[in-house]
């Protein structure tokens, strides 16, 4: 039996902000764009990404992304994603939220339920368990989930990682899991649509995290 998910955990210092949405979607650029017009402003920032963005999240990003790895159980890939998802939170995005900084993520916990639950077609609810008990239950104070199209998303790589690779019907999948998931709790999520101008898109984001920054310390 998997382990059961502790209940949601938001941070009371510091700001966490997370981007999702499938491939090609713009998700490194407005998370850059974010942080960039938070720091002009005087906050003190931490642009990450999920997975491989500590030690130990990087030989975790080769193994899972690397076309050379290979099949692998789906079960193995999820809970190599759970591994690095325990060290990000618990070696990076924990200490600089007790601090109060503003954590912008690249992917965190819905990416998990949505390619390794949906589109693997594993239980997402023992998915989701595993994946809430690596990270404590920390929530982002808002998630922005960019919506695109796969064929369109897709279309942006000339060459694939393990997970690109994947059918279309699996990224379609992937794309109505994350859709759902923001349906469930528009309070924590804003959905927009990735195929905006950058420079549209990025003021939204901006005023959905607006109202998030009281918490947030200025250097």
């Amino acid at each position: 039996m998997p382990p059961t998910a502790p209940p949601p955990r938001y941070a009371d210092r510091g700001v966490f902000v997370c981007f999702e949405g499938g491939e090609g979607a713009g998700k490194s650029t407005q998370s850059g764009r974010l942080r960039r017009w938070l720091e002009a402003e005087g906050h003190d920032v931490v642009l990450t990404f999920e997975p491989g963005d500590t030690s130990v999240g990087q030989e975790v990003r080769r193994i899972v992304l690397s076309p050379e790895t290979g099949a692998l159980a789906d079960r193995t890939e999820a809970l190599l994603y759970a591994a690095d998802k325990a060290e990000h939170v618990e070696t990076l995005v924990d200490p600089a939220l007790a601090r109060g900084a503003v954590v912008v993520t690249d992917r965190y916990v819905d990416s998990t339920l949505a390619y390794q639950g949906a589109g693997r077609t594993l239980d997402v609810a023992e998915v989701e368990a595993v994946a809430r008990w690596a990270t404590t239950g920390l929530r982002p104070h808002l998630t922005v989930v960019l919506d695109l199209e796969p064929e369109a998303g897709l279309g942006r790589f000339e060459g694939r990682d393990r997970i690109e690779g994947e059918s279309l019907e699996f990224h379609q999948r992937v794309r109505q899991a994350f859709l759902a998931m923001a349906h469930a709790d528009p309070e924590h999520y804003l959905v927009l649509d990735a195929r905006a101008d950058v420079d549209d898109i990025e003021a939204a984001v901006r005023a959905g995290v607006v109202p998030l920054l009281g918490q947030a310390v200025r250097r």
